[in-house]
């Protein structure tokens, strides 16, 4: 869910105060690492992350350990694009390149290299959520950016949803990532939180966004239609399964591209040095860059970071605006069916949490059918004053956002009969996010680094954004590659930018 101004003000406190204890790389030398010391916090994805729903279900990650053993990359050839990172950011660029790549009839070559396995980063361990923001936080965006660049803070949220659902739907495969389009409802506990977005949604209605379906649902609305005694607005939505989207647009790219893609997982890339270093034992090569792994090296001419929460691991310049935030997510069996429970997904409490019933699932008994698992994220409200900021281990679960996450639904629909009270879930896991102080994604080439670029930082709302903000990367690498002058998409906010000037 998209994090409301007061979530900002409290990321942008921690991000004040951890700035005077950072010591930055020198911009002239951004790969001598003599000029900074990494914080402790600043990690690459730890080997044994909690179990996710998403991920760990048998036989749902046929990707899992691609290319994990062999030759990496193309034997002793240079890669034109390394894209680090294989989750929804990563993959999206991978597709986006392929796409253009053949439109211009041209072969490359792209090598992924992922740190764990297969989409086990944020995008294999998030709520599950393709929910665009209609309008929340409009004033805000507007006051800071300029009117047309807050509409295109929602245009491409807009963008993203259409264009995932339209790519599921023309594949044939919505069974196959689990489609839903149940819609969603945000729930007001603060008469603050109500009144805000209200305020927001008449500026938003005011500059022509497009608001169709969006309904302002008073106490009593939500009382007779869900059983919840707050407010709350209603507006389209979907969700689905994030780890077979993602493998739908790998398989995609692969299968429609004569270009050469390889995927290489439980490869982390220890650093990125130029090819002409001197000192080093790496072959000199025409291309720009060199990615180290533990398994051996690579030549590289362009370099996509889609780590998100990790982008500051090999681009410390941005330890103080990329932010690692761990979330928390628990799948909690509901005690009646679906019909009452209905497809909704929902969210809560400023954004803090989230929430949807997956399928029902058949019963060994042939003709029953368990009720619905609910996967619920959130709880970071009451982890501690951090909010798990700064915390890049996802191998455990906080026992207090636990606690906060098992009664937050039966405490919500209580006396209703729809939540079983003191219930364990059936799973809980946690994941890394990336967040920013301003809550914007950051998304284009890396100064001083040419060849290199960034798409990351997306505090938590990265299923209706990373599918564009890969979209853009790629098509500044594709015109570069075909000496061509890049054009920004109309719905491409320019505040995104690495070259926004704050």
């Amino acid at each position: 869910m998209p994090k409301h101004s007061r979530l900002f003000t409290y990321s942008f406190l921690f991000l004040t105060l951890s700035s005077s204890n950072s010591q930055l790389l020198n911009p002239q030398a951004p790969w001598s690492l003599s000029n900074y010391s990494r914080p402790p916090w600043l990690t690459l994805p730890v080997t044994n992350p909690t179990k996710s729903f998403w991920i760990d279900k048998p036989g749902v990650n046929p990707l899992a350990r691609e290319g994990s053993t062999g030759t990496l990359g193309f034997g002793d050839e240079d890669v034109d694009v390394c894209v680090i990172g294989s989750g929804i950011t990563g993959i999206s660029a991978v597709y986006h390149l392929q796409r253009l790549l053949d439109a211009q009839g041209i072969d490359k070559k792209v090598v992924v290299l992922e740190a764990r396995e297969f989409c086990s980063g944020a995008t294999g361990r998030n709520g599950g959520h393709l929910t665009r923001n209609f309008f929340h936080d409009f004033g805000s965006r507007e006051s800071h950016y300029g009117t047309e660049n807050a509409k295109k803070s929602y245009l491409i949220e807009e963008h993203v949803a259409t264009s995932i659902v339209n790519i599921i739907h023309s594949h044939g495969l919505v069974d196959a990532v689990d489609l839903v389009q149940g819609d969603h409802i945000t729930l007001f506990f603060e008469d603050e939180e109500a009144r805000l977005a209200l305020r927001d949604y008449k500026d938003a209605q005011a500059h022509g966004l497009d608001l169709t379906g969006v309904e302002f649902l008073d106490r009593g609305a939500m009382m007779e239609r869900y059983g919840v005694d707050y407010p709350g607005v209603f507006f389209p939505s979907h969700n689905l399964w994030p780890l077979k989207l993602v493998t739908l647009l790998y398989d995609s790219s692969l299968s429609r591209s004569s270009s050469k893609v390889k995927l290489h997982t439980l490869t982390p890339v220890t650093s990125v040095l130029p090819s002409t270093l001197e000192g080093h034992t790496f072959p000199q090569r025409e291309s720009k860059w060199t990615v180290e792994t533990p398994r051996g090296s690579l030549n590289c001419n362009n370099i996509i970071h889609a780590t998100n929460a990790y982008a500051s691991y090999l681009l410390p310049q941005y330890q103080d605006q990329i932010i690692p935030t761990r979330g928390q997510m628990a799948a909690l069996r509901a005690k009646s069916s679906l019909d009452r429970l209905l497809h909704h997904s929902w969210g809560a409490n400023w954004g803090y949490e989230y929430w949807f019933p997956r399928p029902e699932e058949i019963s060994d008994s042939v003709e029953t059918r368990n009720p619905p698992l609910v996967l619920l994220g959130g709880g970071r409200d009451t982890a501690g004053p951090m909010q798990e900021q700064y915390t890049m281990d996802d191998s455990v679960i906080s026992e207090k956002v636990s606690k906060t996450l098992n009664r937050f639904l039966p405490e919500l629909w209580n006396g209703t009969d729809l939540f079983e009270e003191g219930r364990e879930p059936e799973m809980e896991w946690t994941g890394i996010m990336g967040f920013t102080s301003n809550g914007e994604p950051i998304v284009g080439p890396i100064p001083e680094l040419d060849g290199q670029y960034i798409a990351a930082g997306f505090t938590g709302h990265g299923m209706p954004r990373a599918f564009a903000a890969a979209e853009a990367v790629a098509g500044m690498i594709v015109a570069k590659l075909t000496n061509k002058e890049w054009k920004a998409p109309e719905w491409l906010p320019e505040h995104y930018l690495t070259s926004w000037n704050y």
